[in-house]
């Protein structure tokens, strides 16, 4: 089943593609805004629908931080029809340019095509936005306002354990049993200082705190 993501502050609009694409046998996830779009990326979609003016973040902006770290196709949705509005659009990454209002028959071919296109090259990436920070978990990559936080493979692994459980805590005996495994000679003190580590390097870059301390129970990811 084919995965597609559609963005638009529109309900109205989004509640009709969701049941013309859910009727055509889709898995849809939907967005309000481009702070939710970026959130919905770690589904990896297969095609995204996505409309440029958003309340939060410009629907170019997001196309761009989406287009640096995947390669599915994006279509806009967009009452914009200047042909300036449309070289900026492709100039950001998309692949189409789709003007309101359209015919869902229509569109729907776009997307069928633009999807056996993509059936010939798409590779995957395990992708996450957190503010400023980008977690590519294929390429084992973190990115900070488009500088590399680099990380040994253990502190990587203490990063996307957390990343990928974000809101729960977990003390370091579990840190230590689950990154370090049958593996482990050491203690779980060791946890302490990766954590140190993987902080100097986070700060080095960015004055957000992205590992939380719970005092007396253990840390867990803010993002």
């Amino acid at each position: 089943m084919k995965k597609i993501l559609l963005v638009d502050d529109e309900k109205g609009i989004i509640s009709i593609m969701k049941n013309y694409f859910e009727m055509s046998g889709y898995l849809v996830y939907i967005a309000y805004n481009g702070t939710e779009a970026l959130q919905q990326i770690e589904y990896q979609p297969d095609i995204i629908l996505l409309d440029i003016n958003m309340p939060d973040i410009d629907g170019l902006i997001v196309c761009q931080r989406i287009r640096e770290h995947i390669s599915c196709p994006i279509l806009f949705l967009t009452a914009r029809i200047e042909i300036s509005d449309k070289i900026n659009g492709f100039r950001a990454g998309a692949d189409d340019y789709v003007v309101k209002p359209f015919d869902l028959n229509e569109l729907g071919a776009r997307v069928e095509a633009h999807l056996r296109r993509e059936d010939r090259k798409q590779e995957h990436s395990i992708v996450r936005f957190f503010g400023d920070m980008v977690i590519d978990y294929s390429k084992r990559q973190i990115t900070i306002k488009d500088s590399i936080a680099t990380l040994s493979k253990k502190e990587f692994d203490i990063v996307e354990l957390l990343s990928t459980n974000s809101g729960q805590v977990f003390n370091r005996e579990r840190i230590y049993d689950v990154v370090w495994g049958l593996e482990g000679g050491g203690t779980s003190d060791t946890i302490m200082e990766h954590i140190r580590n993987i902080r100097a390097k986070f700060y080095a870059l960015s004055i957000h705190s992205y590992i939380e301390t719970i005092w007396g129970v253990g840390y867990k990811w803010n993002g």
